[in-house]
């Protein structure tokens, strides 16, 4: 089964549909294929695009292929979780039909897409099928300055506490085994967050903690709608890290013991793609920067160990300074200042003075972790005020990379991973001290643990 959550995406959703059929026809002919879109109830015309897109004769003359079944397509707009929609509630949906269908696999991609190829259902689904895998992340080339949600937060934090490098926890596009659908419908952990964007770090962590067998896929670029960090992905932001906190915080006896980490092992070829640049304004990263030590210096320091809220109020206040030089230097705000917006090259340069160090980001997230499992503050009002430090994190991220490649800049995302992994102690030695008693009290230096391999028996009705 093939699932596609939508929310006015009629522009781009036909052209995924017809992927997604080419890819099931093609990879997969002797299986009952189904592809259910989940939509919010879009105003523009998405579940009609969906209903009216090619018919399966046209796909396959394409292809030359024709399969044993014909493509079962279904497009419904989703029920609201106790009155919450968004993705994770589109996604609920499908989760229920996909085990009401006893599915073999579920590949999930987002409405959005513009660079999805029928290969990506044989690579989403593939390890499933074929390998004994239960949940299949992707590996996509991701240009330096985007993801930095998953850059800075989950990538390093996934990897850290459970011992996975999964380098794209909250991918968006991804494939699940019949099994572990089931076993996230048991699951009594479903919040608002969860219900919104919160649900990719949920089910990666659930899979995770439940010990499901997990690899990754390579995929090559993703293309879909690009999100400037300091103007589009704050909603976002809180969903994610709400939720991966609240499962740290609920199952430390998960991670307390891990040390160090693991590759997982990766399916299909690599692939050399540059993938499409991103403009991003960093001096409005830095002024947001500065802002919060202005509004939320008080929550700073309530969730913040001592020395990390001096740094941090130091480097707020350089970056305000920094920002104001740089905006003199490009003559912004003022008479006369340019019809065009400097590039994000241009403002890098103005900035190259600001560095918010790979360390003091760290502890700063294993700070917020104690303060969420010490009930310092809601968890809502941490993570809105860990929102301008992840602005000053993002913003140091794209001054230090301006003159490097992508590759090089990935370099970069690997040192701050590994900076969380030697700093683990840090959370783990100040967890035992406040909350005795609450998850492993062992000193054990255990290593990350192997990857699972679970033994599934083969669903018998052939989807």
């Amino acid at each position: 089964m093939v699932g596609i959550p939508s929310f006015k995406n009629a522009a781009t959703i036909g052209y995924v549909v017809r992927a997604a059929h080419a890819g099931l026809v093609q990879y997969f002919p002797e299986l009952r294929p189904v592809l259910v879109n989940s939509d919010a109830g879009s105003p523009d015309g998405t579940q009609r695009v969906v209903a009216e897109v090619e018919a399966p004769d046209y796909v396959e003359q394409i292809l030359l292929v024709r399969p044993t079944n014909r493509l079962d397509r279904l497009t419904l707009t989703y029920p609201e979780i106790d009155g919450v929609g968004g993705k994770g509630a589109a996604l609920r949906t499908i989760f229920e039909i996909a085990a009401a269908l006893d599915v073999q696999a579920l590949v999930v991609v987002d409405s959005d897409l513009r660079s999805i190829v029928p290969e990506w259902i044989e690579l989403l689904a593939g390890p499933i099928l074929k390998g004994g895998y239960d949940y299949v992340a992707p590996l996509y080339s991701r240009y330096k300055y985007d993801g930095t949600i998953t850059n800075t937060v989950t990538y390093p934090l996934t990897r850290s506490l459970y011992g996975h490098r999964i380098r794209q926890p909250i991918g968006g596009d991804f494939g699940v085994s019949g099994d572990l659908v089931k076993h996230y419908l048991t699951l009594d952990d479903w919040t608002e967050d969860v219900s919104k964007f919160g649900i990719d770090i949920w089910m990666t962590t659930s899979a995770l903690a439940g010990g499901f067998a997990v690899c990754q896929t390579r995929l090559g670029a993703k293309v879909h709608d690009p999100k400037d960090p300091g103007a589009d992905l704050g909603p976002m932001f809180r969903q994610v890290v709400s939720t991966i906190l609240r499962l740290a915080v609920e199952h430390p006896t998960k991670w307390l013991a891990i040390r160090g980490s693991h590759d997982v092992p990766a399916y299909g070829f690599e692939r050399i793609i540059d993938p499409p640049p991103l403009e991003v304004n960093a001096i409005r990263l830095l002024d947001e920067f500065h802002g919060g030590s202005l509004s939320v210096a008080e929550t700073w320091e309530l969730m913040l160990a001592h020395e990390n809220f001096a740094t941090v109020m130091t480097l707020a206040r350089e970056a305000g300074q920094l920002a104001d030089t740089a905006r003199n230097r490009l003559g912004l705000g003022g008479e006369g200042s340019p019809t065009t917006t400097p590039t994000t090259a241009e403002m890098a340069e103005a900035l190259a003075g600001f560095h918010f160090p790979d360390d003091l980001w760290a502890r700063i997230v294993y700070d917020l972790i104690l303060a969420t499992r010490a009930g310092t503050a809601p968890v809502e009002r941490l993570v809105a005020a860990l929102v301008p430090l992840y602005f000053g994190r993002v913003g140091s991220f794209v001054i230090e990379n301006r003159r490097q490649t992508t590759d090089e800049a990935e370099e970069r995302v690997e040192r701050q991973a590994r900076e969380f992994e030697l700093l683990k102690p840090y959370l783990v030695d100040r967890w035992h001290e406040r909350f005795p008693g609450d998850g492993s009290t062992s000193e054990s230096k255990a290593a990350a643990p192997a990857p699972a391999r679970r033994s599934r028996a083969t669903s018998g009705n052939g989807r």
